[in-house]
């Protein structure tokens, strides 16, 4: 269910999902910023629990890392042997190219927006 909402927030929110995967007890997010719209308004006073946090990813090289570690948190956990095995993350969409229930790295298509001189 939680995947189904997601897949909906990022077409509505017109966001960049790079990566993701839901465990039983957290999940880890790695998304672009969202192209209209907020995901949390300002109403919102946290949305994480207070030893957990977001931040900035800046370079490939730390997106990689963090894709590593977030497609690696099952076999840590022990609930799977390969990181295949775990149907809830974007691991099958980078090592084997399917299609999950969340799209990967599907980019908003660009529009011009031209203004005319009145």
């Amino acid at each position: 269910m939680f995947l189904r909402i997601f897949e909906q927030a990022r077409q509505r929110y017109r966001f960049l999902v790079v990566g993701y995967i839901v465990m039983p007890d957290h999940i880890h997010l790695l998304i672009s910023e969202p192209e209209r719209g907020e995901l949390w308004p300002q109403a919102e006073q946290r949305v994480w629990q207070r030893r957990f946090y977001d931040f900035n990813v800046w370079s490939g090289r730390k997106r990689v890392e963090k894709l590593r570690y977030m497609h690696r948190n099952p076999l840590k956990c022990g609930l799977v042997f390969e990181p295949e095995q775990w149907a809830w993350s974007s691991y099958r969409s980078y090592a084997l190219g399917e299609d999950g229930m969340v799209k990967i790295n599907q980019w908003p298509k660009a529009v011009m927006k031209i203004r005319t001189l009145g």
